[in-house]
């Protein structure tokens, strides 16, 4: 039997904290590390509660979601972290990217996508809005010309050119695979080699290497 993914949220907002534990909670395949308020003992809370993945609200009192980012990926950084906000602030977006977020979605997204972004952060991808990812990339410079396909550093194949393209554009795991008719496992095995060939961990890194390079 797999074993759950153990979620723990990190959300100030008490209704909105309690929503999103019994969705967690009566979701087969996930289970609820814990629900806290607020992370002022971030550094404890993890090795303790040892959670796969963290939804983390980015404006708390006290130490925000940023801080509490940096310090998990500090000392955890194999433990997932996808931000939650309630706006699509360039500052903040840009902060939480560079601090190493695994995700960033809005906290209006409906209960399935979120469940469906935890599902992907776990398989290794980065989820994220349509509306953040196009925040996510007017942060980065556009390449001044882009490379020949020959001439890529990286030495993609045509069809991992493609799904990094399609990663530039927002899509997740799903949409890439819906789009060019082949199964989700294709699709992470292609980004797997992507990530390899990149030298990177996370979709946010792919993404930032393909824009200042033009690998796409």
């Amino acid at each position: 039997m797999e074993t759950p993914t153990r979620v723990l949220i990190y959300e100030d907002n008490p209704d909105l904290r309690i929503s999103l534990s019994q969705l967690l909670g009566g979701t087969p395949g996930l289970e609820l590390a814990g629900a806290l308020g607020n992370c002022q003992q971030v550094d404890t809370d993890i090795p303790r509660l040892k959670p796969d993945v963290v939804l983390m609200d980015i404006d708390m009192p006290g130490i925000n979601g940023i801080e509490g980012l940096k310090r998990i990926k500090a000392k955890n950084p194999s433990t997932s972290v996808v931000m939650l906000t309630v706006f699509e602030d360039n500052d903040r977006v840009f902060q939480a990217v560079c601090a190493g977020a695994d995700g960033y979605l809005l906290k209006k997204t409906p209960p399935a996508k979120l469940l469906d972004a935890i599902n992907e952060v776990k398989a290794g991808g980065a989820p994220m809005t349509p509306a953040i990812a196009r925040q996510v990339l007017r942060l980065f410079p556009k390449p001044v010309a882009p490379r020949q396909q020959e001439d890529s550093p990286a030495n993609l194949s045509a069809r991992e050119q493609e799904i990094l393209g399609l990663l530039v554009e927002g899509y997740s795991y799903k949409m890439i695979a819906h789009d060019r008719g082949i199964s989700l496992d294709t699709v992470r095995s292609h980004i797997k080699k992507i990530y390899e060939k990149l030298h990177v961990r996370s979709m946010t890194e792919a993404v930032s290497k393909a824009l200042r390079q033009g690998l796409t």
